[in-house]
């Protein structure tokens, strides 16, 4: 097997048809963050993505997309941002996963949402569910299954529906929007979301709003941005921005405004995005690994995701596990614990509610 690392403008069309086609053969790489568009988009904005393309003989029989940081350590494209990660590969790809990762100039690649049965598996890594909204049977059968898994919260959530267009309004859903007013709306919701519960806010990044710009105008058969939101009274009071295949939705930014958050609009609007979905050709909608109340509630299957890396022997590895392994052990022990949970998630919301305070 022959290795060539390119950045991913420097790829031609002959290479990029390639790797769609090897994508939509594997059902294991039907998720958008794979796709040769999104590494281009982020490539676009972050100079450190690098494509390495495999070949056997003349063929090109895989490729992958990564980011390559200083002494060598490997993230995926746009880390910390995406759900699915991984090469994307012809089937029976005799692969050494540590020859790969020399051979990109890298010491460690470090992962967190792996898709399944992936060459650089090596049996030192967990796994988490990542759950989905299975469509496959139609929108019409999935409300038949919430019905008899969750039917006390699809009933709220038709009775606050119905509740909602009785106080405020009638209800209107638009599903794949091309203007980027709606976003900008769905934006400055999720930074007040990610400012109350404590968390980072991904959107004071200048680059990821740009790239969720870009991606809102990228339109092909095989990879689009999807904006969608629900208005009442012709007012934006829920949407989400996400990235889909042909049959793959990947669930990315959800969110609401507060003001109307006694009638459970995320619900409302993730059960009105899943019909337009459905109506639209989408099969699954992926709403990603993490533990999320609305997630438990909405699901009807799920997939699995590995967390890990892959180390070369040297010192770049060794700094790399000291500062990273510890961190990622603690944060999964306290995913694993609901009390330790409740009470990080609560210690972040109060640090959230001050720091709202203290700017004003």
């Amino acid at each position: 097997m022959r290795v060539t690392v390119a950045h991913p403008r420097e790829l031609g069309q002959p290479e990029l048809s390639r790797w769609r086609a090897l994508q939509e053969s594997d059902a294991a790489f039907d998720n958008p963050f794979l796709s040769p568009e999104f590494t281009v988009t982020v490539g676009e904005l972050r100079d450190l993505v690098r494509v390495a393309v495999l070949y056997d003989g003349p063929d090109i029989v895989g490729f992958f997309p990564f980011e390559r940081h200083p002494l060598g350590i490997g993230k995926p494209v746009a880390a910390g941002l995406t759900d699915a990660q991984g090469l994307v590969y012809a089937k029976g790809l005799d692969l050494d996963p540590y020859r790969l990762i020399k051979d990109c100039g890298l010491s460690v690649f470090e992962f967190d949402h792996l898709v399944p049965g992936q060459p650089l598996l090596d049996g030192r890594h967990t796994t988490h569910p990542s759950p989905i909204i299975d469509l496959r049977d139609g929108y019409g059968p999935y409300t038949e299954t919430l019905r008899a898994q969750s039917g006390k919260t699809y009933k709220s959530t038709l009775a606050k529906s119905r509740k909602l267009q009785r106080e405020v309004g009638p209800v209107r859903h638009d599903y794949a929007i091309t203007d980027t007013g709606p976003l900008h709306t769905l934006l400055g919701w999720k930074t007040d979301q990610y400012r109350r519960t404590g968390r980072t806010d991904r959107f004071a990044h200048r680059w990821i709003v740009e790239l969720v710009e870009r991606l809102l105008a990228t339109r092909s058969d095989s990879f689009a941005g999807v904006l969608d939101m629900v208005y009442v009274d012709d007012l934006p009071v829920a949407g989400h921005f996400g990235v889909r295949t042909r049959t793959t939705l990947a669930g990315w930014f959800p969110a609401y405004d507060t003001q109307y958050a006694k009638y459970s609009p995320g619900l409302i609007h993730h059960l009105a995005m899943a019909e337009a979905a459905a109506a639209s050709g989408v099969q699954v909608i992926d709403m990603g690994r993490g533990e999320k109340e609305y997630k438990d509630k909405l699901k009807n299957g799920q997939y699995e995701v590995a967390e890990g890396r892959l180390a070369r022997a040297g010192v770049a590895a060794g700094v790399h596990w000291m500062m990273r392994v510890p961190v990622r052990k603690t944060r999964a022990a306290v995913m694993a614990n609901p009390l330790l949970l409740k009470t990080a998630d609560k210690a972040l919301k109060t640090f959230g509610r001050l720091r709202t305070v203290l700017q004003g």
